[in-house]
């Protein structure tokens, strides 16, 4: 059995502290654990009694069992209601403090202190799939580099990520608690060269081979651990056990991973899959100037697409229609369907019910098609100047470009300054109500649109998501959000925002003092 001849990893440590706090009264954690009520046994004074009868003029052979109970178990009694139009109950609709109330469900915002140039940071999340396939995380955590240079730890980092999972969670939950975890411990490897003296930084492109080995680390984790389970036995591991251990590798998820060193006031900013980064930093006339922080790795990317068919010269219909192999991006973590060799998948299937080959139009001959490998930028935040980043999953870019993210972005910091709120007002585009047909026509455009704009909310990363799903025309945010899972894919995806913002005292409250971490 192809399995059994794979060596058995050796029994590992277990897993890190995470290097990242969690915050007690930020959102709510994304375990998975329900409790369910027990089956109580019933009670001796209170039995039920089963009579075994010949069911003779239903079944000539089968034995009917009726049922007796005393009342307090008695089988519910139905009351059907003839109505003549059981439709006419109606509800009006989400109102518009119920739409606030979804968007800023799951937000957080946290000012920081103690940390040079990070004045604070927004999040939200909203979800379409059940349970949300998106996770993300926030937070500070010790030098990865003071260890190795001088064995103190008063320098800290930040780090901000969202992670886009698919065919289920299990691989962005993995994301979520042990990329920052790998990605440290790479770093902390590293050994300054001798010509760069005591106290002096690592080249960029230093720190970013090691954020991109770290990333490659725990790909190869999550798929030697799927292995080991498939190949230890049943007495080392049950079968639910094993296929816990498979699932992440089963799923995938993209990763975007923001690391900010104050002592270099360098942003490092690691890309895998179609997640976005933007940075936006202020003229001296107030306008805004945006640099991309990361690029869309999918299968309609040039770069990307060249890249792919490089690796696999005698495969020319890898990439089609805008995906590689039927899926959208061209790097991801997990996604084993499009890793491993077809020997292994097969037996996967038969022994797990893994998800097996890709379907009957293509064919597995040379994988593994996509990596986990990011592509990483490295930026410097210039001291007194004041910037703002966005990273969000592509559930926000599908209905907005950067450039307008950024616009959003600062108007709402203009209303922060002023004081006043715009609310966008749209001027009846048809007689008749509204429905989805009407997008795509003239003034109610599928996406974002600057005549649909709104600043209303105290928190960036739900400012976002309002005028993406909708802004003004409460119609139509009120329609997208009032769909639930599945069918809610249909109008949105899982969409995660994180807003971060540099050099701006004023927003932080500066003036008010708060410890570093509080919340707002």
């Amino acid at each position: 059995m192809l399995l059994s001849r794979i060596a058995r990893a050796r029994p590992c440590r277990a897993p890190p502290t995470p290097l990242f706090c969690k915050h007690t009264g930020g959102p709510k954690s994304f375990s998975a654990k329900h409790s369910f009520p027990h089956r109580s046994s019933r009670s001796k004074s209170n039995p039920i009694k089963y009579t075994a009868i010949t069911a003779g003029l239903l079944s000539s052979t089968g034995l009917w069992w009726l049922v007796t109970s005393s009342p307090a178990n008695s089988v519910p009694n139905l009351s059907p209601q003839t109505q003549q139009h059981p439709s006419t109950k109606s509800s009006p609709g989400l109102s518009e403090d119920q739409v606030t109330a979804i968007l800023s469900k799951d937000a957080y915002s946290y000012l920081v202190r103690n940390i040079p140039s990070v004045d604070r940071y927004d999040g939200a999340q909203i979800a379409s799939n059940s349970p949300c396939e998106d996770t993300f995380l926030h937070g500070r955590f010790p030098s990865p580099l003071d260890d190795a240079r001088s064995g103190s730890n008063s320098n800290r980092w930040m780090a901000w990520g969202v992670f886009d999972g698919h065919l289920g969670r299990q691989t962005a939950d993995v994301l979520q608690r042990e990329l920052v975890g790998y990605v440290w411990r790479r770093l902390n490897a590293l050994q300054l060269s001798t010509d760069q003296g005591k106290g002096s930084e690592l080249e960029d492109e230093v720190v970013q081979q090691a954020i991109t080995r770290g990333f490659v680390d725990l790909d190869e984790k999550i798929f030697s651990t799927a292995m080991a389970a498939a190949a230890a036995s049943s007495t080392e591991e049950s079968l639910a056990e094993k296929v816990e251990k498979m699932m992440p590798a089963f799923a995938g998820s993209c990763a975007l991973l923001s690391l900010f060193n104050p002592r270099t006031s360098t942003l490092h900013v690691a890309c895998t899959g179609d997640s976005r980064a933007v940075l936006a930093q202020q003229n001296p006339d107030g306008s805004w100037t945006m640099s991309p922080l990361s690029t869309d790795q999918t299968g309609s990317n040039e770069d990307e697409i060249s890249r792919v068919n490089a690796e696999h010269p005698n495969e020319p219909a890898i990439v089609r229609n805008g995906r590689v192999l039927g899926l959208m991006v061209s790097r991801a973590f997990g996604d084993g369907q499009w890793k491993w060799p077809a020997k292994v998948q097969k037996e996967l299937e038969k022994r797990f019910h893994g998800p097996g080959l890709l379907n009957s139009k293509y064919e597995v001959r040379t994988p593994p098609y996509i990596t986990a490998e990011p592509v990483v930028t490295s930026t410097k935040i210039e001291a007194g100047r004041a910037a703002f980043v966005i990273l969000a999953t592509d559930g926000l870019w599908d209905f907005m470009r950067s450039e307008q993210a950024v616009q959003l972005v600062g108007g709402w910091l203009d209303a922060q300054v002023t004081g006043r709120t715009v609310v966008g007002r749209v001027a009846p585009a048809f007689n008749e109500p509204f429905d989805f047909a009407h997008l795509d026509k003239e003034g109610v455009p599928w996406g974002f649109t600057e005549g649909r704009t709104t600043i209303q909310d105290s928190n960036a990363a739900v400012h976002l998501m309002r005028n993406a799903l909708g802004g003004s025309h409460h119609e139509l945010i009120a329609g997208r959000l009032a769909f639930e899972p599945p069918h809610s894919r249909r109008v949105r995806d899982d969409t995660t925002v994180q807003v971060v913002f540099f050099n701006m005292g004023s927003l932080a409250g500066g003036a008010n003092g708060g410890r570093d971490g509080d919340r707002k």
